[in-house]
């Protein structure tokens, strides 16, 4: 059956606090209000003492999420725009992410936050940054940005059984996106990723929003184009992402994240690293704050022309 990306992600909720006792949720207006976006939706007149409302203070609520994780709870925190994460940074980089280490493996924070994150609804410059390039460089958080539905449901599912903090980036342009999703529980795994589109004669690594991007230039291209999805940023799962380049000898990385210092240079450097000799190109997002302006907005992150255009450099200069 098809769902959205947000029905997905309710519908995964709602069977964690089923199937899983030490699991809840927390978060400002995830209660009656259903969540910034509506992915809690319904699910506090079922669960009405796992489903909590907090004040609005990103660093105390993601502070209550860490201690209740060492406390043996599975928190699933939801921070409404993934701009809002720059409050709670302390707590995930200096605490939630570093306590498996500091204690020498004795305790972990099985602790999931979910974030809204990315440009394309015209909500501006404090509320449509990608921060998955910031976040991927801490040791010890697991990092992803699911691309649609159906991957949607199944890395919160493997994250809220995981062991370790888990930062989950949802692209809030994908949002109202359907993908087939199956009714049962199950899992995609972390730290995998999956090839969207096969093709020959290049490789598209594209990230969160980027992959359905992709998928309509392909459409568009006149050549065989492969499309891989890292799906988990950190850990990367290098070995698929060279095997496909290697395949094809050309490869286009697609970020909305700004491409100064981004998770695009680092799939770059691990490519190399892992032997890849072809031609490589990024496109990622201008290094400017996102505009309010659509018109602005909408040129900010690659675009089909860029795309295209860069496919050509990268056929033609053989």
């Amino acid at each position: 059956m098809n769902k959205t990306y947000l029905q997905a992600l309710n519908e995964g909720l709602r069977q964690l606090l089923t199937t899983i006792p030490e699991a809840y949720i927390l978060g400002e207006d995830v209660g009656t209000y259903g969540g910034g976006f509506g992915v809690t939706k319904g699910l506090v007149a079922d669960f009405p003492d796992r489903v909590l409302d907090t004040p609005i203070s990103e660093a105390a609520i993601t502070g209550v999420a860490t201690g209740s994780a060492l406390l043996g709870k599975r928190p699933i925190l939801e921070i409404q725009f993934s701009d809002f994460l720059t409050v709670a940074i302390d707590q995930i980089v200096n605490e939630a992410a570093k306590i498996h280490f500091l204690s020498n493996g004795q305790q972990s924070v099985p602790m999931v936050i979910r974030a809204a994150s990315g440009s394309g609804t015209g909500a501006s410059a404090q509320h449509s940054q990608s921060f998955e390039n910031w976040f991927s460089h801490v040791p010890g958080l697991i990092v992803a940005m699911p691309a649609n539905a159906y991957d949607a449901k199944g890395i919160l599912v493997s994250a809220v059984r995981n062991n370790n903090p888990v930062l989950i980036f949802e692209p809030k342009s994908l949002y109202k996106t359907s993908a087939h999703v199956p009714d049962e529980l199950y899992e995609v795994p972390l730290g995998q990723a999956k090839t969207v589109v096969s093709g020959d004669d290049l490789t598209i690594i594209a990230v969160g929003r980027m992959v359905e991007v992709a998928k309509t230039v392909v459409e568009k291209a006149s050549c065989s184009i492969e499309i891989v999805d890292p799906i988990t940023i950190s850990p990367l799962d290098i070995d698929t992402l060279a095997s496909s380049a290697k395949k094809t000898g050309r490869v286009l990385i697609l970020t909305e994240a700004t491409k100064q210092s981004g998770i695009s240079a680092e799939i770059l450097a691990q490519l190399i690293e892992a032997g890849f000799s072809g031609k490589i190109k990024r496109l990622g997002g201008k290094f400017m704050p996102i505009s309010a302006a659509k018109s602005v907005e909408l040129g900010q992150v690659p675009t089909e022309i860029e795309i295209l255009e860069a496919i050509d450099t990268l056929l033609r200069d053989d």
